[in-house]
């Protein structure tokens, strides 16, 4: 088998990763170009991406509402066995689904106890290489090996210190989709190989610092998988597409962009181990079930993270050059009642050019547009990509007419304003100023705008036989500024409409009837696109959604308002303080991590970190302290003329302290290494 260890890293600035080859996924893509012998159905709300903007290097450009257990009972679920036949493959194709890990000093070896082969896989703990054995090695009294059972590999990271495994260590069922188990990842196990290598200095400071990040990689969050059917693909295109592409492997029918571990499957890939190429994907998964009068109404909602620009909340905003945005993500909400399945698909993105948001302790940074004669160009090519992708565009802009999100707004307005079309609309609805923090109802007046465009394109229904009765022609694009707390508001209130609609089309309401008629129903499905927007919110922020009160229970309340500013202060200290190691950990597991190993750019010591640890909070507790204390002053100011001058200073010292944050923020807050040769 071909060996995994990477090339030691030399010279100036280079990646920490190997030479990337042409991408692997889908097997039917060579060179990024769809192969003729498989068909392809040109249908929309598909995941495949367009033959032209499919990008020639595999997608690799995450987070914690906990979803509890589902009340589904899922069948044969610890078995993992096939519930339906959306993918049933022969025995060697198969997923493993259950493995022993042996740690012995030598070798990390993988035991399969599902039934499904007899052969191990076996890989070298000093360079990585990988190949299958046909028993486990010798073990004495001298060797004690540690053993434990994981649930899936992963993947393998080749960095230039050495290999390191990923492995499923916890796993929860959460539900099922179309008949076939869905598991939440809820422990990650990074295995090293890297025994022999003797290190330089540099090279021990870069090994150092990868473990930090792998460390923070462990604790990734929001990872779902299946071992039977694939999660990538919408209910519509997995209907569209033929036999043929259905009895790929898993891995090979998965749509890149929405695969979380495609960079990590590449050495599995390359070393032919199908039956350990588990595709993991980034966002959240989950069921509900009730009745609507006498009806038995099964409700899915899946969200899907595009990798492509993966990345926390102040260190991934607007597009890249190449139209991908961040914190996109494709919301998926399935319904199944009387024999019926319908789908619904929507999607959310930042704004569609290229601009940033650096920290630097202000509560709010100002916002930039780089390179604005380019936002034209860049924001054409998201939405041509869109409409291959989905069909017809709506975009809804929800962000502010003033102040920096006005600047956003205007050039929002201006760039997409030459390719709109029967095709491309946009829509602002200015969410503050109309609804205010507690006026959410108002909301009406948005889908009283788009209410024509939803009837015209639909959505996907099946009668019970499997024919296809209605085909979604085009989406909604959502965004507000981090386009969680407005923009989940939003889509549940389209969701909400959509799920009625298709309702009344079935026989489960009648003609007038609406949700809110059905309390036990309405309240689950609140319940559902709250924890949904939770998920999302956590993944890039850090905290849950704000608004969740009123996406919950409908209205707005004091609790809500009050969890809304802690979660605001939460995100403060977040973004400032301990996103930047964060983003570099999301980013050296897609393949963007760019590190150096020359001595001028030498990542900082241990003591480097200490020390600015200790300056930003040395400058958040100046400020917190400054402040404090000029109001106990200006408290007895009022009756004592010395508290008076004294309170008079403390505003001149908070003042001062501000301008020095202002002017020296960033120096002070956690920042991603190499974050401008990055972005």
């Amino acid at each position: 088998m071909a060996a995994c260890a990477a090339p030691p890293a030399t010279g100036r600035l280079r990646s920490a990763l190997p030479p990337r080859e042409e991408p692997r996924f889908g097997g039917w893509m060579q060179g990024c170009r769809r192969s003729t012998s498989l068909s392809f159905p040109q249908n929309h709300v598909s995941t495949g991406a367009p033959n032209d903007l499919l990008p020639c290097t595999i997608t690799r450009s995450l987070f914690s509402h906990q979803c509890g257990r589902s009340h589904l009972a899922v069948m044969r679920a610890e078995g993992h066995s096939s519930m339906g036949g959306a993918n049933d493959s022969s025995p060697s194709s198969k997923l493993h689904t259950r493995l022993r890990l042996w740690e012995f000093p030598d070798r990390y070896v993988f035991e399969p106890i599902d039934g499904l082969a007899d052969l191990y896989l076996s890989a070298n703990r000093s360079d990585g290489s990988m190949n299958l054995v046909e028993e486990l090695p010798p073990r004495d009294s001298s060797t004690k090996p540690k053993c434990q059972t994981v649930y899936g590999v992963i993947g393998v990271l080749k960095l230039s210190v050495g290999s390191y495994f990923l492995v499923i260590t916890g796993r929860d069922c959460v539900g099922s989709y179309l008949g076939h188990a869905i598991f939440k990842v809820t422990g990650l196990k990074v295995l090293p190989c890297s025994n022999s290598r003797s290190t330089s200095g540099n090279q021990s400071k870069m090994e150092t610092e990868f473990s930090e990040l792998l460390h923070a990689a462990e604790k990734t969050i929001g990872l779902y998988f299946s071992y039977d059917i694939n999660l990538t693909l919408t209910l519509q295109r997995l209907h569209n597409l033929g036999d043929e592409f259905k009895s790929l492997p898993l891995w090979r029918q998965a749509e890149p962009r929405f695969l979380w571990n495609s960079y990590l499957l590449e050495p599995l890939i390359e070393n032919k181990l199908d039956q350990y190429l588990l595709p993991v994907i980034q966002g959240s998964f989950q069921n509900i079930h009730a009745e609507v009068g006498s009806e038995k109404v099964n409700v899915t909602l899946i969200a899907r993270r595009c990798t492509r620009r993966i990345g926390t909340r102040m260190w991934r905003r607007g597009a890249d050059p190449e139209g991908y945005a961040a914190n996109f993500v494709e919301s998926e909400q399935i319904m199944e009642s009387k024999g019926f399945t319908a789908s619904y698909v929507q999607v959310r993105g930042s704004i569609p050019f290229l601009w940033v948001q650096i920290v630097d302790l202000t509560y709010k940074p100002s916002f930039d547009i780089v390179r604005q004669e380019e936002a034209p160009r860049i924001l054409e090519r998201h939405f041509h990509d869109l409409q291959k992708k989905y069909g017809a565009v709506l975009a809804v802009d929800l962000v502010n007419t003033h102040g920096g999100e006005g600047r956003l707004h205007d050039r929002y307005a201006k760039s997409i304003e030459p390719i709109l079309s029967e095709d491309i609309r946009y829509v602002h609805f200015d969410f503050h100023r109309i609804c205010g923090h507690i006026h959410f109802e108002r909301l009406s007046q948005l889908y009283d705008q788009i209410e024509d465009y939803l009837k015209k394109h639909r959505y996907f229904l099946l009668n019970g036989k499997g024919e296809k009765i209605e085909e979604q022609t085009g989406t909604i694009r959502t965004n507000c500024v981090d386009c969680l707390d407005r923009t989940n508001v939003t889509q549940s209130m389209i969701g909400g409409k959509i799920l009625e609609n298709q309702l009344q089309r079935i026989g489960v309401l009648g003609v007038n009837d609406t949700i809110s008629n059905h309390p036990a129903f309405d309240a689950k499905y609140k319940v559902l696109w709250a924890n949904h927007g939770d998920s999302i919110s956590t993944q890039y922020s850090g905290t849950p959604a704000l608004k969740g009160d009123f996406v919950r229970y409908g209205k707005r309340s004091t609790q809500g308002i009050l969890n809304d500013l802690w979660n605001s202060l939460a995100r403060y200290y977040l973004n400032n303080f301990a996103d930047g190691t964060k983003q570099d950990a999301m980013d050296l597991l897609q393949g963007h991590y760019i590190i150096s190993v020359s001595r001028d750019m030498a990542g900082p010591s241990k003591a480097g970190l200490l020390e600015n640890y200790a300056s930003f909070r040395l400058a958040f507790a100046l400020v917190m302290g400054a402040l404090m204390f000029m109001m106990m002053s200006l408290r007895q100011a009022r009756n004592d003329v010395r508290h008076l001058v004294l309170s008079l200073l403390w505003a001149g010292l908070c003042i001062g302290i501000t301008h020095f944050v202002r002017a020296n923020g960033r120096v002070f807050t956690n920042r991603p290494r190499f974050y401008q040769s990055r972005h």
